[in-house]
């Protein structure tokens, strides 16, 4: 006699989600990743301000930004993502984007430098933020499409670990 399998997750793994609830999904998984990012960002954004004061800038961003990345990856890779713990590979992945994004908030606050000797704090932070909010969308693009990707369904693994895409498709 055969069994049915049951109506909950794996009838769930083996279905197509639909247009509408796909758009839903990834604005969903956008919305997260930018309420994250922003919170991380504006909380790096003070330390990295009073360490600017000891050291040069380009140098306390490069610190504020390891730190950063680090606890935006973890909370990226669980919350944002529902792929569980990122693991050395997924944080050296998330590291290789935040160069290039070290890169772009550097440049952008070195430009304002050059072209307003003098710009007040809250200009330079400012340019730092919207730079940041650039990297932030190309980083979510990269860790969705390629770091974190919602995996595919394993069968037989019962390692007990629903990806946030299943969770997303339940709703």
């Amino acid at each position: 006699m055969k069994t049915k399998a049951p109506q909950g997750t794996a009838a769930r793994e083996n279905t197509t989600i639909s247009g509408p609830r796909l758009i839903h999904r990834h604005a969903a998984a956008f919305l997260r990743f930018a309420g994250l990012g922003c919170g991380v960002t504006l909380a790096a954004s003070a330390p990295l301000v009073l360490l600017s004061r000891w050291i040069p800038w380009p140098a306390a961003n490069v610190l504020i930004t390891v730190v950063s990345t680090v606890v935006a990856t973890e909370l990226h890779a669980r919350v944002s993502f529902g792929h569980g713990r990122p693991g050395l590979p997924g944080h050296l992945k998330s590291a290789a984007t935040m160069l290039a994004g070290w890169l772009v908030t550097t440049a952008a606050v070195g430009a304002l430098a050059a072209l307003r000797p003098g710009a007040g704090l809250v200009l330079q932070q400012t340019v730092y933020l919207s730079a940041t909010a650039l990297v932030g969308i190309g980083r979510y693009l990269v860790l969705r499409l390629s770091v974190f990707a919602p995996r595919a369904p394993q069968s037989g693994t019962g390692d007990g670990v629903r990806s946030r895409a299943m969770y997303d498709a339940a709703a």
